[in-house]
């Protein structure tokens, strides 16, 4: 078989170990071909591509991003794109698709499925808010870059008695605020799923004040105050229909010194948390993905994607995972607030 292979949506780490365990699995074992598809669904609509083999996957294990490039293109959104990605495969010889991506990949994944294209869909989502799946690679490595950095605002909090306002990445998941506001003893966690009251905050945030302590606060970028809204960078749209998430971290500094009289600073990590290399566990994590993907593939059994369930690499139908978002539920949240104030 001639398979294709394409990043999409937003970059992260842990990509290229799935590209390189697709190949090297895909090439070994079953003595495949494959062809890698530029910038995610724009390569397959525009025809852009390129040779993917063992030469191209050597050495990007501990790469961050994706040697194939990314993009949120949508063919749904394009004229005749779904036709034209139909004449492209043809031309090119291809006879299916592994799609790397989150929601709105594997959203066009489904729909291409539907239509009679062979995918598969490997789940990528830095946010870790993808259904059917545990975990998703390149969260463990956010959390992990978010965590060392509370660490380090430690000191500086303490050492000038400053309220510290961590915003990471979470549109409409706190997955990320909550594991590394717990991993990084943060005093205040606020998370997209519960809409946070601000008089509450500045409580918890005196009372570490009075503790002879300066307080954390870490923030997603998608949570907001209740009875509020987000914090918009701007009222543009992806061809997803996504806005840009931003500012709150900057607000919520600016309510706390307001409010309390004690100096506040805003700290945004934004993509700072995608780049780089990725975590051992994010590595393992991908790897398996990837050679689950090919097996699949090699299966014929289109329409389903790779998911983590336990230790376990199973197949899901992709409609499973983009059905509704992962987000954090009440328990979760509740074990976080044991440690607020």
């Amino acid at each position: 078989m001639r398979i294709g292979v394409l990043t999409g949506g937003g970059d992260c780490p842990g990509l290229n170990a799935v590209i390189r365990a697709v190949v090297r699995k895909g090439v070994a074992v079953y003595g495949h071909e494959f062809v890698g598809f530029r910038d995610g669904w724009r390569g397959p609509v525009e025809g852009v591509s390129g040779p993917l083999g063992i030469d191209q996957v050597r050495g990007i294990l501990p790469r961050g991003g994706t040697i194939l490039g990314s993009s949120r293109t949508n063919p749904y959104k394009i004229e005749g794109g779904v036709d034209a990605i139909r004449k492209n495969l043809a031309a090119l010889g291809v006879d299916a698709l592994i799609a790397i991506g989150g929601e709105d990949t594997l959203g066009v994944a489904k729909k291409l499925t539907d239509e009679g294209i062979p995918v598969v869909g490997v789940p990528k989502t830095i946010d870790n808010d993808l259904n059917a799946t545990d975990y998703t690679f390149g969260f463990d490595t956010a959390v992990t870059i978010a965590s060392e950095a509370i660490d380090r605002l430690h000191t500086t909090a303490e050492s000038h008695h400053r309220a510290l306002v961590v915003e990471v990445m979470g549109r409409h998941a706190g997955w990320i605020a909550l594991h590394s506001g717990l991993s990084g003893g943060a005093n205040v966690i606020l998370v997209p799923e519960r809409p946070f009251d601000i008089e509450q905050v500045v409580k918890h945030v005196e009372h570490r004040f009075e503790s002879h302590y300066a307080p954390i606060i870490v923030v997603a970028e998608g949570a907001m105050p209740s009875g509020g809204a987000e914090q918009l960078r701007n009222d543009k749209k992806d061809a997803f229909g996504h806005v840009q998430f931003g500012g709150i971290g900057t607000w919520l500094a600016a309510e706390i010194e307001t409010r309390t009289g004690k100096e506040s600073r805003a700290v945004v990590l934004g993509h700072v948390q995608r780049g780089g290399t990725p975590t051992a566990f994010d590595r393992v994590l991908a790897t398996r993905f990837g050679l689950h993907a090919i097996d699949a593939v090699n299966d014929k059994d289109f329409g389903k994607m790779v998911a983590l369930h336990g230790t376990a690499i199973v197949r899901v139908p992709i409609e499973e995972a983009t059905a509704e978002l992962k987000t954090v539920p009440p328990e979760r949240y509740a074990e976080a607030e044991v440690f607020f104030g």
